[in-house]
């Protein structure tokens, strides 16, 4: 049969008593110790994450180029006209040139590496334009076209740089994952992105949107 405290004897029941009134002190002064951290001093606490970013950011840098795309049959001329004046007027001033929205319908004709030549009414055949479509997207394009991303909004060069890529890896996810392995060689393609206007006659368009039309 199982001894009750009040059999145990007096030294010993003392021992028990300081026993568990030191559990109890230790506890609260635990507790009192303990700090209960938010969600963003968490993500403070284990690092920058630039997928994270990319996930938060991506939909707004998609709505502002959706919102601010020219008409390529638009921005064409003004193009081989003053692609300075063209570029400050319709985009944002790149460490080289501008990058400019645009939006355009055209006919794909030729692939390379998944970057396809397309062919655009009412833009003249000295203007080549193509289209990223993965699985390598290239350049910083995506997170430099809306001018509010800067270098000096992160820790170091390596932040910034895997923000680039991260925001390329997003897009993917969001935008090309419909048209992932598909051949598009000879169908319509509506697309709204952006490209860097190094050569005013060669346009590499990185999209925020692309569907097939026929």
């Amino acid at each position: 049969m199982s001894a009750t405290l009040n059999s145990v004897p007096g030294d010993k029941r003392i021992k028990v008593y300081v026993a568990a009134a030191f559990a109890l002190v230790l506890f609260a002064l635990m507790a009192l110790d303990t700090k209960v951290i938010s969600l963003t001093e968490l993500e403070s606490a284990v690092g920058f994450s630039p997928q994270q970013f990319a996930q938060e950011t991506f939909p707004e840098i998609q709505a502002y180029v959706e919102n601010n795309a020219v008409n390529a049959s638009v921005l064409a001329p003004e193009v081989l006209q003053d692609a300075g004046a063209a570029g400050e007027k319709y985009g944002v001033a790149a460490g080289i040139g501008h990058i400019v929205p645009v939006s355009l319908s055209g006919v794909a004709v030729e692939s390379r590496g998944g970057v396809y030549t397309l062919e655009v009414a009412d833009v003249p055949s000295d203007i080549v334009i193509r289209v990223q479509t993965g699985p390598a997207i290239n350049g910083t394009t995506l997170r430099d076209t809306t001018g509010n991303i800067q270098f000096g909004d992160f820790t170091n060069q390596i932040e910034y740089q895997d923000v680039g890529a991260a925001l390329n890896d997003e897009m993917k996810r969001q935008v090309l994952a419909d048209i992932s392995g598909q051949e598009l060689t000879g169908k319509t393609l509506e697309v709204v992105g952006s490209f860097t206007m190094i050569n005013p006659k060669n346009w590499l368009i990185t999209p925020v949107s692309i569907a097939i039309i026929e």
